[in-house]
């Protein structure tokens, strides 16, 4: 638990005060490194004040961690920061939050959770600290994150509660277009296309159609908003399920008979990494999943097929063209006791300059900030064999804030539930112990029984 925090309650350093020891550090910094400093260094407000955060194991964290001490040594804190795996990380941060603790100082606010904690008021509205020119300088810029990353960090009158640090865009990796071009086939554009692809090289080489993982309620709703369906009725105003309309059973049918008929065996158990490795070595010709997981068929050194490979938009539905997208944020417990240490904590963190930071020295793309994604180094290291992936990724990712948002079945507290009953179903079908009416229609009926059963009225 943090206790220093008693000699810090006058922490609103003048604005003044900050930009002077900002401009010093500027000066004597930029000799030693091409990027600018925080304006809070030399200033040190909140110098002895141990600040503790939360989140789940996550390459970012990981990349961040080397650059902490510089922070501390800016500064004067300390950063405790705890790292836990994703299921275990989710449910001691829910139940701390939920419980008005405050052992927090700032937190992951994690994408499925994020409307959950935000609309129970779990979260500091962010808005307290961007507005004052004291606390955050104009160049920070909160306008800067992509947008359609920063609709889950919202709520119904626009106050922000997070900062995006990671963006998920769905893309899809083709790695024997050779295979493809020797028989005569182009990149799938359509559902249909992508069958007739599976179909077609499946088996050729050795190479199975495609490959995915176990996170079925992330790999299958863009099938279902692709044939017209959607995981809740309406969301997020309407969070009656919807998974045994004719649309979300034709889709699962679909993805169904694309694993059982052209994925590797024991697809339903691959991890992540296991499908990310089947394509990195050319295994398996297609994978959609999040642009993190594709784009190492171009930029890993571990990757067999880069000279092969290709990164592209998913396949658009019959229906409708909605390719996934998510994020994670920052955000600041409602309760924590050192709020404005801790946003001094989250500015630094996804300032320009550490974002730019972790692209250049270690090839860390998926950044939220779009000066960073739009700008000639991102571009540089980012275009392979003439495919400017940032230019992709940016635009998937920005799609949910363009028209309807069609990712608002995800950031629904409800989501949680249904995900995990549409996980079941789909496994059902996939193994052949259900057909796919039977099997959504149980899911239907269980998925109302738990929302019930945890306060959800319907």
């Amino acid at each position: 638990m943090t206790k220093k925090n008693s000699g810090h309650k006058s922490a609103a350093v003048s604005r003044r005060k900050l930009l002077q020891a900002g401009a010093a550090t500027l000066g004597a910094t930029l000799g030693a490194t091409a990027f600018p400093m925080p304006v809070i260094a030399q200033a040190k407000p909140f110098a002895g004040v141990t600040l503790r955060g939360a989140s789940f194991q996550h390459r970012f964290f990981t990349l961040l961690q080397n650059y902490i001490p510089e922070f501390e040594a800016q500064t004067g804190m300390k950063v405790d920061l705890q790292l836990s795996a994703f299921p275990v990380y989710n449910q001691q941060a829910n139940l701390e939050l939920s419980s008005g603790g405050s052992a927090f100082d700032f937190v992951n606010v994690t994408f499925i959770l994020a409307a959950r904690w935000v609309a129970a008021g779990l979260l500091a509205n962010l808005d307290e600290f961007t507005g004052d020119p004291n606390l955050t300088p104009a160049e920070w810029k909160p306008k800067d994150f992509v947008e359609g990353a920063q609709v889950p960090y919202r709520d119904t009158k626009g106050a922000t509660y997070g900062y995006s640090w990671e963006g998920g865009a769905m893309v899809m990796g083709l790695s024997r277009m050779d295979l493809m071009e020797k028989k005569g086939l182009k990149i799938p554009k359509t559902f249909a296309e992508l069958q007739e692809v599976c179909a077609a090289i499946n088996g050729t080489d050795g190479v199975t159609g495609l490959v995915s993982f176990q996170l079925h309620h992330w790999c299958l709703p863009p099938y279902i908003q692709g044939f017209g369906g959607n995981i809740f009725r309406n969301p997020p105003t309407d969070i009656m399920p919807a998974l045994n309309s004719p649309e979300a059973i034709q889709a699962i049918e679909f993805y169904a008979n694309l694993l059982k008929n052209y994925a590797p065996k024991g697809v339903l158990t691959y991890t992540e990494d296991q499908a990310r490795q089947a394509l990195l070595t050319g295994r398996s010709n297609i994978f959609i999943h999040s642009s993190a997981w594709i784009t190492p068929i171009l930029m890993s050194g571990d990757s067999k097929v880069k000279d092969t490979a290709r990164v592209v938009r998913m396949p658009a539905g019959p229906v409708r063209d909605f390719p996934a997208a998510n994020s994670q944020g920052l955000g600041i417990p409602k309760n924590a006791k050192n709020k404005k240490a801790a946003w001094e904590f989250i500015k630094w963190a996804l300032s320009p300059e550490i974002s730019m930071r972790l692209v250049k020295e270690h090839g860390h793309s998926s950044v939220c900030r779009r000066s960073v994604i739009e700008s000639e180094e991102y571009r540089k290291l980012n275009t392979v064999n003439g495919q400017d992936l940032g230019a992709l990724y940016l635009e998937v990712l920005g799609l949910p804030a363009k028209g309807e948002n069609y990712m608002a079945y995800r950031t629904v507290k409800e989501f949680p539930i249904v995900g995990d009953v549409l996980n079941k179903a789909f496994e059902q079908v996939a193994t052949r112990q259900l057909p796919a009416q039977a099997a959504m229609n149980a899911a239907q009926e269980q998925a109302i029984a738990n929302m019930r059963r945890a306060g959800t009225a319907l």
